[in-house]
């Protein structure tokens, strides 16, 4: 059997490739080894509550913004998503709380007044400064979704549209987040830490300016909510791509690719024995590792691809499914709250164990949980390999995840007593659970740090060592976020029908 693309891997960034396929015109068929679409983002079901296992947290639902392009495209409906104000609250450690998103921009400069006085006007003036840089790079990359891979009359043309704020993108290149830092305060610091590390897994020390900048600015643009969570997305996806023609594969394993006499992707291997062929390109949705590792074979990935992807890191998480009574939600500060549990004085910022992210269902999405109860998650970071050490049998790793729920669970009251005994566990999710659920190398979610070098020219991003596959999902370019991986699948399906 042949298509003109296949598409390895049914999460967001997959099936919006096929979706947009599909609806071009192209011959499409999409395998997915589990019987539903969605990947690391699809929800987790059970008591009759539906969680996320992202931060419930949806840039790009904007009008004009990049979900509406997509849709736009498509024969069916997008999922119900509504603007969440404030979009998070941060708690610190010093119980200092401050509204992120949702008010006007005075309201939000003067809550950066209020919660640090030691360094208020640098503070007001740092957001400040970011806004032109964000505005410029997302008018960029609306005009080009493969933005790291623009053409200098591209770049000239984004350029001459502004001028100020493409001299200070320039000037920036290189420079992390912290460069612009250091006239604040340590609380500032560990404000603004504690926001990159859930936007772009990395501190202001790591995280690139640039990048830094988009992602501090995503509340004042807009945060949503989906009715029905990424689950909503992930159905409506593909429903598109069978509509449109296309052919969804779901409990279909892909072993590797398929190639012809010259060397060049003609398809793919099943784990069934069954090979597909490939007229014109194949999209692979696994992380990045995983496509060469897996797909393309270490005697075909480049010296030099070997080499990034060594330098390439991503991060684990530990999620807690919560049966929480709305009552004790509505006593909390958001839906959604971003809690430090630790200054960490004098330290480099780790988020493990010291940053906890609480997303509960929203009040008007009553189908997510029983009455008058919240579907809540409640994330933070742990290193991904450290549940993968040699086990003689499942109970220690058994062991090893009661150990880290307890300690969860009081630093989670600590930091919100408001919850009280109104919320209770439904199940925990390590990242060898994650492992189990998408085979992403060593269950690490979320993409990889977006560093100077992960967001510049050497970005990964949708092209490959192999002129006819491509990869898509949150560790390309441009990083974290369905929004970011929506582009990564327009890079993509642009590519593939710019000759069409």
């Amino acid at each position: 059997m042949s298509y003109e693309v296949l598409v390895v891997g049914g999460g967001i960034g997959g099936l919006t490739t096929a979706a947009l396929l599909a609806a071009r015109g192209l011959s499409v068929c999409l395998f997915e080894r589990e019987s539903r679409g969605g990947g690391c983002a699809a929800g987790f079901e059970k008591f009759g509550y539906n969680f996320e296992t992202t931060a419930g947290l949806y840039a790009g639902w904007g009008p004009g913004e990049v979900h509406e392009r997509v849709f736009a495209e498509l024969p069916v409906a997008p999922p119900e998503a509504r603007r969440l104000s404030p979009a998070y609250t941060v708690r610190l450690p010093d119980s200092t709380e401050v509204r992120v998103g949702g008010d006007g921009r005075e309201e939000f400069e003067e809550s950066l007044r209020a919660a640090f006085p030691e360094c208020a006007a640098r503070a007001v003036e740092f957001y400040r400064e970011l806004e032109p840089i964000a505005s410029a790079l997302h008018r960029g990359i609306e005009r080009f979704p493969a933005l790291t891979e623009t053409t200098r009359l591209q770049r000239m043309k984004l350029a001459a549209a502004d001028p100020r704020a493409a001299r200070r993108i320039h000037a920036a290149a290189g420079e992390t987040a912290s460069a612009q830092l250091a006239a604040t305060s340590p609380r500032f610091r560990r404000f603004v830490d504690a926001q990159l590390q859930l936007f772009a897994l990395a501190s202001g020390d790591e995280c690139a300016y640039s990048y830094a900048a988009v992602a501090l600015t995503l509340p004042r643009r807009g945060l949503y909510a989906l009715g029905g969570g990424a689950d909503a997305l992930a159905d409506a996806l593909t429903e598109s791509i069978r509509r449109s023609g296309g052919t969804v594969r779901f409990d279909t394993p892909v072993l590797r690719l398929a190639y012809d006499p010259a060397g060049q992707v003609a398809g793919v291997d099943l784990l069934s024995g069954e090979t597909v062929r490939a007229a014109r390109a194949v999209v692979s949705n696994l992380t990045v590792w995983d496509t060469y590792g897996k797909l393309v074979g270490a005697n075909r990935t480049p010296p030099g691809v070997r080499a990034q992807l060594k330098s390439l890191r991503g991060a684990g998480a530990y999620l807690l499914f919560i049966a929480a009574e709305e009552e004790a939600i509505t006593r909390l500060p958001a839906e959604h709250v971003v809690a430090l549990t630790d200054w960490q004085e004098g330290a480099a910022f780790d988020p493990a164990g010291t940053l906890y992210t609480l997303a509960s269902s929203p009040a008007w999405d009553a189908a997510r949980a029983p009455a008058s109860r919240r579907a809540v998650t409640v994330s933070t970071y742990t290193e991904a390999d450290e549940w993968f050490a040699y086990h003689e049998d499942e109970s220690e790793h058994e062991a090893q995840d009661q150990s880290a729920l307890e300690t969860c669970w009081e630093r989670l009251h600590a930091a919100l007593p408001e919850l009280g005994a109104g919320v209770e566990i439904v199940e925990t999710l390590t990242p060898r659970g994650y492992y189990e659920r998408t085979r992403r190398k060593l269950g690490m979610v979320g993409g990889t740090p977006r560093t100077p070098a992960a967001f510049g020219a050497s970005a990964v991003t949708h092209r490959t060592s192999l002129p006819n596959l491509f990869i898509v999902g949150d560790t390309t370019f441009p990083g974290n976020g369905v929004a970011a991986v929506t582009y990564s699948a327009l890079a993509a399906a642009n590519e593939l029908t710019k000759s069409k």
